[in-house]
């Protein structure tokens, strides 16, 4: 059967090379193919007519071709063994990479872009495919060592169940084929007490809703856990906001994966805060991955 490819997003700037170099060594890790997509209207900014003979117009798709030329030339020279493909598609950004993510293994994208993906984060082109790509959507961002995957560790952002299963099996498979740790977070925090008599929080309290994370980890991860019993799992329950421990935690991770609602065909609705806050803040790539 052949493999899904992983899909990358390029424009040429340098966020977008270093999202090909991320992907390469993803795609040699899972033996995947790998296939660089340049998307942009060119026919808009050209004015809509092409030169005669029915070429496209020169100076917008010499430029594409040059850029995935580049980029294609650079991940063969990363890892020669990983076949790269490449692809110019003449649609606007969001429509290039949902289409693409439909046959993909995942779609990779930098933290910043220039031209047609320039305004990815903070912006409406990532948030956008991620909340509605039917694959897994990889935003490669975070400092040197979250980036060469140094720290031998996948952080797992256990969410509720209705949208956690997918990006559990998501995490474990990334563990097993890094040979790493994943860490699995659940967070959870106490409610804030203000009618007359109501009891402020206490240790009891405390106790019940780390116990009640503890129990959903439990659930969440038995599956997986056994279908994959090389993954070694460190599992944690601290207090606080999702987003907040997720993000303090990334700074030791190699990758934060967390799961999310598709909301196919509804563009511009938010991920969350907890996907919002890791897209701009984590210092690590961010994997979010679609509930099937």
């Amino acid at each position: 059967m052949t493999e899904l490819p992983l899909v990358v997003g390029v424009d040429g700037s340098e966020a977008s090379l270093t999202a090909v170099d991320w992907a390469v060594d993803e795609a040699a890790r899972h033996g995947l193919p790998l296939r660089l997509v340049y998307a942009c209207l060119w026919e808009r900014y050209e004015g809509g007519t092409a030169p005669a003979g029915g070429r496209e117009p020169f100076s917008e798709r010499a430029l594409a071709e040059q850029i995935v030329a580049s980029a294609a030339a650079r991940a063969r020279r990363r890892s020669p063994d990983v076949t790269t493909a490449t692809g110019i598609v003449p649609q606007e950004a969001v429509t290039a990479l949902l289409s693409e993510g439909d046959k993909a293994f995942a779609v990779v994208t930098g933290a910043r872009g220039r031209g047609v993906l320039k305004d990815l984060l903070p912006g409406s082109v990532g948030p956008a495919v991620a909340a509605r790509a039917r694959c897994p959507v990889v935003v490669v961002r975070g400092d040197g060592a979250g980036l060469a995957g140094t720290h031998r560790r996948v952080l797992l952002g256990a969410g509720e169940p209705d949208t956690a299963g997918d990006a559990v099996r998501f995490a474990f498979r990334e563990a097993e084929a890094r040979g790493c740790v994943l860490d699995v977070v659940r967070a959870w925090h106490r409610p804030v007490y203000g009618g007359a008599g109501r009891p402020p929080p206490g240790a009891d309290t405390a106790h019940r809703h780390e116990r009640e994370a503890a129990e959903l980890l439990d659930a969440l991860l038995g599956d997986a856990s056994a279908g994959r019993p090389r993954v070694r799992v460190d599992r944690t329950t601290p207090e606080g906001h999702a987003r907040k421990v997720l993000v303090d935690r990334s700074a030791a991770a190699d990758l934060v994966v967390v799961g999310v609602r598709p909301r196919h065909g509804r563009a511009g609705h938010p991920l969350g805060r907890v996907a919002h806050a890791l897209l701009h803040h984590a210092l690590c790539p961010v994997a979010l991955v679609p509930r099937r």
